[in-house]
């Protein structure tokens, strides 16, 4: 067991941009990227490792390979051995669909798959950018129709002005839309099942109109006005940073100028760390492997050895990661006194 590495997934769309290749140290094009899905087990669009002995093997077959020792045993046990998050960087030059996502119970109902609460970290944005989600007033089944049919869906959406360090989570069932000159990190349940709701009329990259799934959104949509949606948390120097807890997935933002353990074995998970700025080396205390990892790349560290040090490699600049993993840590108080006095499990 050991950090691994993907090779570049980079995903064409319409409404792509052209900052995903630069800001991942590769060759410009004149195609336009919208998405790099960093790691993920979707069928559809499986990660490829690129380092050490696994070099060339696609992340199914080795989650299947090394189960509970790469994904931890409660997340092998809860998942039935499959890999529970997909995460991406996006490029939206222009803007991204009005969409929703279907929660786990209609999306096994209708697709067998799973559904897709998710979260986003805005890495940079152009002035003036701005993205929607959430409603910000009560509309009915009936009206949210009409306003599909004459266009006017946008008017009644909560509209956020956004910068650099925002952080927004989206439940399953919350309208929403990536808007053009915003460059972010996406962490989501792994599942590729999408509601599209309206496109602005526009054509996909074939030419021709892209589907849209008005009357499956309806059962998804989630009609309810909240005060928030923006996520508040607090981003210090070398330090974790929490910012998302949620049942699926647990978010944290580290900011470090210098060396800084994460110990994250309690949590019995993977963790998949994206390096949002500064390029690191990831030193795993355990077997001593050290790999590097560049901004715009993605790292998935198996729970077994999920005790590590950062080094940045420029110490006079900040390096920043996302991590993101799921929370099985036992808060029992027979586990807080074996964990207090440093009591192995045999």
């Amino acid at each position: 067991m050991y950090p691994l590495l993907f090779e570049p997934n980079l995903h064409p769309v319409v409404w792509g941009g052209h900052q995903l290749r630069p800001y991942k140290g590769l060759t410009p094009t004149d195609q336009p990227i919208g998405e790099s899905w960093e790691v993920s087990a979707v069928p559809s669009s499986v990660s490829i490792i690129s380092n050490g002995p696994l070099a060339g093997q696609d992340l199914v077959s080795v989650v299947n390979r090394y189960g509970a020792d790469l994904l931890g045993r409660a997340v092998y046990e809860q998942y039935g051995g499959q890999l529970p998050l997909l995460v991406k960087f996006i490029d939206a030059a222009d803007d991204l669909s009005i969409q929703v996502h279907p929660n786990d119970e209609l999306a096994r109902r209708r697709h067998n798959k799973n559904g897709k609460t998710e979260c986003w970290y805005i890495i940079d944005a152009k002035p003036g950018s701005y993205l929607y989600a959430g409603l910000k007033e009560h509309i009915t089944p009936y009206e949210y129709q009409q306003r599909v049919a004459d266009g006017t869906i946008t008017e009644v959406l909560a509209r956020h002005a956004v910068k650099a360090g925002d952080v927004f989570y989206l439940p399953a069932g919350r309208i929403h839309a990536i808007c053009g000159g915003i460059l972010l990190a996406e962490v989501q349940q792994s599942s590729d099942v999408t509601y599209r709701i309206f496109d602005y009329n526009r054509p996909g990259l074939d030419g021709m109109p892209r589907p849209l799934h008005t009357e499956l959104a309806l059962e998804a949509i989630d009609f309810n006005v909240e005060d928030q949606y923006g996520t508040l948390y607090t981003e210090a120097a070398n330090r974790a940073n929490p910012c998302v807890n949620s049942p699926y997935f647990k978010v944290r933002i580290v900011n470090t100028t210098g060396p800084f353990h994460r110990d994250l074995i309690k949590y019995d998970s993977f963790i998949i760390t994206m390096c949002i700025q500064g390029d690191c080396q990831l030193r795993i205390r355990q077997t001593g492997d050290t790999i590097l990892l560049r901004q715009g790349h993605t790292a998935l560290i198996p729970a077994l050895i999920a005790d590590y040090d950062i080094i940045p490699t420029n110490q006079q600049n900040h390096t920043r990661l996302l991590d993101a993993y799921i929370d099985n840590k036992d808060r029992s108080l027979t586990s807080r006194v074996t964990r207090f006095l440093h009591i192995t499990k045999k």
